[in-house]
């Protein structure tokens, strides 16, 4: 019996891209990196991707896919991930978590130290360490943030910390003032993040399904907002085991809007508005009964 040739998605296309490109692309991101797709994402799937053939000269999707599982550059493997992450952030993005997150830093007594686990461009962990500036009414507070992201291209920017002047629009004057230098000539139009607070993070490339993550606790305060919404539900676990054991006892673990812990993990428990903290060992210990 002859096959009738397969479907190409809809819509013509520079090249070709059917559903099984599509298949086999969900299933390779997701074992490297734990995102999940949706059939919703066929068109930025090909958007992103198409320009990864532009880039290495390959003409199908077939074939590209075929030498990224060959392993023939093992570089692109990492431009592959990079192009399938999404990187949506802003500074103080979900404001309500870093009063918080203030007063916690005043509670806690000797060095603090904060892991941002989806760095993306920097936004957020320099908000961390603006409010740590805030909080100690210096600009060398006691704290040290480990800010990751499996994206190097995030990562490259996040590190150098200059950004276009509209990100920090909506930020009090006074604000944007101490903690941002602006740029002249043919910098204007940029700031960059003043030299102490990049001295307070360090950060490094790390992919949170690693079987063992390149990072030692505990920490005071764990970031992983808008992260797990793009995992799902084993994942979501796996990595929320991870955590428990690098969160120090009075911790805290800042998840984003849409995300929930209480059905995927019984290790933490809901102190506010997405921000959780370990659950009791009787809890843990009842649980598991």
């Amino acid at each position: 019996m002859k096959l009738a040739p397969q479907n190409k998605l809809d819509g013509v296309k520079e090249f070709e891209f059917t559903a099984r490109d599509f298949t086999r692309v969900k299933a390779l991101i997701h074992q490297r990196a734990g995102i999940a797709l949706t059939d919703t994402k066929q068109e930025m799937v090909y958007s992103r991707l198409a320009r990864r053939l532009r880039a290495t000269g390959i003409v199908s999707f077939e074939q590209y896919l075929d030498d990224l599982e060959k392993g023939i550059d093992d570089g692109e493997w990492e431009a592959f991930t990079n192009a399938l992450t999404t990187n949506l952030t802003s500074f103080f993005r979900e404001a309500h978590h870093f009063p918080i997150l203030a007063e916690h830093m005043r509670n806690v007594k000797g060095p603090i130290a904060i892991w941002c686990s989806a760095s993306s461009t920097g936004e957020e962990p320099y908000s961390i360490a603006i409010t740590a500036c805030d909080v100690f009414g210096t600009l060398n507070p006691p704290v040290h943030i480990i800010a990751t992201d499996i994206d190097t291209n995030v990562l490259n920017t996040a590190s150098h910390g200059v950004y276009a002047i509209d990100k920090i629009a909506k930020m009090p004057p006074e604000q944007a003032k101490r903690f941002f230098l602006r740029g002249k000539g043919e910098q204007d139009g940029l700031v960059r993040i003043r030299p102490e607070l990049r001295q307070m993070v360090t950060f490094k490339q790390l992919n949170l399904l690693a079987d063992s993550l390149p990072i030692s606790g505990p920490f005071d305060a764990i970031f992983c907002r808008n992260v797990m919404i793009y995992f799902d539900k084993p994942t979501q676990r796996k990595i929320l085991d991870k955590f428990r054991p690098l969160l120090k006892p009075d911790g805290l673990l800042f998840a984003g809007h849409s995300e929930n812990f209480l059905y995927v993990s019984d290790a933490f428990t809901l102190r506010g508005k997405t921000v959780y903290e370990l659950a009791s060992p009787a809890v843990n210990m009842r649980n598991s009964l």
